[in-house]
């Protein structure tokens, strides 16, 4: 099964590869934009000192790249083999469970966060009065990310493809990564906030 699951994934497409480029880029991308943005502000001073709007170019680069990602991704594996196996009716139906259990936390986790709060502006110095807790973030710590993983997935499933699986566990590592550095860099920007806010009130 192993053997046969890697014979129909075929590493000689270009467009594999570029599929492949494109997810290991963005994550990349929007960690080092926001952290250079976060010690030098030069997309604040590039937009004539506002923040909000820093963070908004920000974020229309992050969804166009996403959706680029994602074009890429499915013309990646319409190109590749089938696995026989994974053509049925039951990986269609769990396909479907995640499509829309995935873009369920996706928009969600958007709806609650906001703009800002979904596309870095932490990192802006637009920061959140209180850590969200409501759903989705009560029953994934990092719904965003573990959503567009599930969509990811479905895609793969049904095309039936072993190409795009293995994409998805490569965007799902990334992502893994991505949260090592996102995670306590966050928490130190709020860390530094309340500290801020704490030497404020004994002056």
């Amino acid at each position: 099964m192993y053997q046969e699951f890697l014979d129909r994934i075929d590493f000689s497409q270009n467009s594999f590869w570029i599929s492949f480029a494109s997810i290991t880029f963005n994550p990349f991308f929007w960690n080092i934009v926001a952290r250079k943005e976060h010690k030098t502000r030069f997309l604040t001073r590039l937009v004539g000192g506002n923040p909000y709007v820093g963070c908004y170019c920000l974020a229309v680069v992050i969804f166009f790249l996403g959706i680029f990602r994602d074009i890429l991704y499915k013309k990646a594996i319409e190109k590749q083999p089938i696995l026989p196996s994974l053509d049925n009716d039951y990986s269609k139906g769990l396909a479907l469970v995640l499509f829309f259990a995935g873009n369920c936390f996706v928009l969600s986790s958007m709806y609650v966060l906001g703009v800002t709060g979904t596309y870095l502006g932490d990192y802006f110095g637009i920061l959140m009065d209180e850590r969200v807790t409501s759903f989705p973030f009560n029953v994934l710590d990092n719904p965003m990310y573990y959503g567009s993983s599930m969509v990811f997935l479905s895609t793969a499933l049904w095309y039936a493809s072993p190409a795009g699986i293995i994409l998805t566990i490569w965007a799902f590592i990334l992502y893994s990564i991505a949260l090592q550095f996102e995670g306590p860099f966050t928490s130190m920007i709020y860390a530094q906030r309340d500290e801020k806010i704490k030497r404020q009130k004994n002056e």
